[in-house]
C-alpha cells in the first residue's frame, strides 16, 4: 500500500522541489513572463513574472508514473490525457511567451487539438478500456446511468468543459494548485477505496502540485501557464471516467464550473445588452469568478483559502455520496 501512495507523492513531490531552482531560472533566461490584465491593479507588479511552470508539473507526473506504468497499465489514458493537453497548452505558451505572438494558438487550433486528443482516449474508453462508460450517480446507493451512445458526445462535453474551467480558475497565485491538490486527493482516496489500479498516477499528481506550491503560493515566483493548467484538466477528467465518475465532476469540481460558466455569463449578458441598448453591462465586477471577488476587496491569499476549502467541503459530500 505504501509503494502505491505513498511513494509517488514523494518521488512526484521530490522531483517538483528540485525542479524549481533549476526550472525557474531557465525560465527568466527565456524571458518567458506573464503579462497581466490592466484592470487589476494589485496584479501589475506580476508582470514578468515566469510562466509554463507548468513543465515542472508534468515532469513530476511523468516521471513518478514511468516507475509504476509496468504494473498498473491503467494510468496509461491518464497519462495520455495530462500530457496530451500539456502539450497543447505548452503550444499556446510558446507561441504567446517565446515567440511573442499575443493570441498563443488561435481558437480554432486549440479546438481541433483538444478533439483530436479527446478522440484517442474516447477510443481507447469504448474499444480496449474494459469500463463501461456508464456512470455512478451521487447519492443513488450505487447505482449507474447509462445513456447509451449519448454517452460519447457527453465525454466530449465533459472534457472540453472541464478542462477549460481548469484553465479559467488558474488566474491568482496558488488557486488552481490548491484546489486541484484536493480533487486529486479526492480521486486517490477513491481509486485505493475501490482497487481502480490508478493510484500512483492521482498520488503523483497531488505530490506534484505540493512540490509546485512551494513557488506558487502567494508571492509566486513561477505561474504554471496553460501547460499546467490544460494537463491538470486532462488529469481531472481521464480520472473521472477511469473511476466511471464523470458526475462527480460537478461536486468536487464545482469551482471549475463556477469559473467557466462566470466567463460564459458576463460574456453572453456583455454580448445582449450591447445589441439591445448600445451600452455592454456585466453581472460580475470581472470574470472569471475569483477576479470578482478581487475586486470586491478579498485578497488572493483570502481566495484561495476559501476556494480550497469549499472544494475540501465538496470533496467529503462526495465521498459521502458514494
Amino acid at each position: 500500500m505504501d509503494y502505491e501512495i505513498v511513494i509517488p507523492v514523494l518521488i512526484s513531490f521530490a522531483i517538483s522541489a528540485i525542479l524549481g531552482p533549476i526550472v525557474i531560472p531557465f525560465l527568466k533566461r527565456l524571458k518567458v513572463g506573464q503579462t497581466e490584465r490592466k484592470e487589476l491593479e494589485s496584479h501589475l507588479k506580476k508582470n514578468g513574472t515566469p510562466t509554463m511552470g507548468g513543465l515542472m508539473i508534468l515532469a513530476s507526473i511523468i516521471i513518478t508514473s514511468l516507475f509504476y506504468v509496468k504494473d498498473y497499465p491503467r494510468i496509461i489514458p491518464i497519462l495520455f490525457m495530462t500530457v496530451g493537453f500539456g502539450v497543447i497548452g505548452f503550444l499556446d505558451d510558446y507561441l504567446k511567451v517565446v515567440l511573442r505572438r499575443s493570441d498563443g494558438l488561435l481558437p480554432w487550433q486549440k479546438m481541433i487539438l483538444q478533439f483530436i486528443v479527446t478522440t484517442v482516449f474516447a477510443v481507447y474508453m469504448v474499444r480496449y478500456s474494459g469500463i463501461e462508460l456508464t456512470m455512478l450517480i451521487p447519492f443513488s446507493g450505487g447505482k449507474y446511468l447509462n445513456i447509451g451512445w449519448l454517452a460519447i458526445p457527453l465525454l466530449y462535453f465533459a472534457v472540453i468543459g472541464t478542462v477549460n474551467g481548469v484553465n479559467f480558475t488558474d488566474g491568482v497565485d496558488g488557486l488552481v494548485s490548491s484546489v486541484t491538490i484536493m480533487v486529486a486527493t479526492f480521486f486517490s482516496v477513491v481509486a485505493i477505496g475501490t482497487n481502480a489500479g490508478i493510484a500512483p498516477i492521482t498520488c503523483a499528481v497531488a505530490g506534484a502540485l505540493l512540490g509546485f506550491l512551494l513557488f506558487n503560493v502567494y508571492p509566486a515566483s513561477v505561474f504554471m501557464g496553460d501547460t499546467g493548467s490544460l494537463a491538470l484538466g486532462g488529469f481531472v477528467v481521464a480520472t473521472a471516467y477511469m473511476l466511471q465518475m464523470p458526475l462527480y465532476i460537478l461536486i468536487v469540481g464545482l469551482i471549475y464550473l463556477a469559473e467557466v460558466i462566470s466567463v460564459m455569463v458576463q460574456v453572453t449578458y456583455f454580448k445582449y445588452t450591447k445589441k439591445k441598448t448600445g451600452v455592454g453591462k456585466r453581472i460580475f465586477r470581472m470574470a472569471p469568478l475569483h477576479h470578482h471577488f478581487e475586486l470586491g476587496g478579498w485578497s488572493e491569499t483570502r481566495v484561495v483559502a476559501v476556494f480550497a476549502i469549499v472544494t475540501a467541503l465538496l470533496c467529503m459530500l462526495a465521498l459521502l455520496g458514494l
